[in-house]
């Protein structure tokens, strides 16, 4: 029996049912920066892409209705990396100006001791993201002890 090595995985992009996809597009663009990378339709299915210098990262695709639903299996959440807690802030300043309610009110730790961290929130369909840096959370509260923060919110 021959034997094959494991690929090397990396997630390629992550892909959302919304709502609302006009809403939905308008919140990660203006909340989180993303950028249009294209759109269409046909009939009434509707999509987006999105990403970041033009590489894409988010798929957004309307056929879904009501809201994310945290107690039946799938995604837990959805967490997006920057280089600087600073960055986090300033994405958590968009978001407040969007009325977008943070949970925790404000940057965490994302355990005791733990030099990472980052906000949480929900998108308008209720999906639960994070936005995180790997390093310069280290005074910020931990609001689950040394449970992960990000496993329980």
């Amino acid at each position: 029996m021959t034997t094959v090595a494991a690929p090397q995985l990396a997630t390629g992009h992550i892909g959302l049912n919304v709502s609302d996809l006009d809403r939905s597009v308008d919140f990660y663009r203006g909340a989180l920066g993303f950028e249009q990378l294209t759109a269409g339709a046909d009939g009434d299915r509707k999509w987006a892409f999105l990403g970041v210098g033009g590489k894409l990262s988010l798929t957004l695709w309307q056929q879904s209705a009501g809201v994310f639903s945290a107690e039946t299996p799938g995604l837990h959440h959805l967490s997006f990396q920057v280089e600087t807690i600073d960055q986090v802030r300033a994405i958590e300043a968009a978001l407040r100006e969007r009325s977008v309610a943070i949970i925790h009110d404000g940057v965490v730790a994302h355990g005791e001791g733990t030099a990472s961290g980052g906000i949480f929130f929900t998108d308008p369909d209720g999906i639960r993201l994070e936005v995180y840096a790997p390093t310069g959370a280290e005074s910020a509260p931990a609001p689950s002890g040394a449970a992960p923060t990000c496993g329980f919110f």
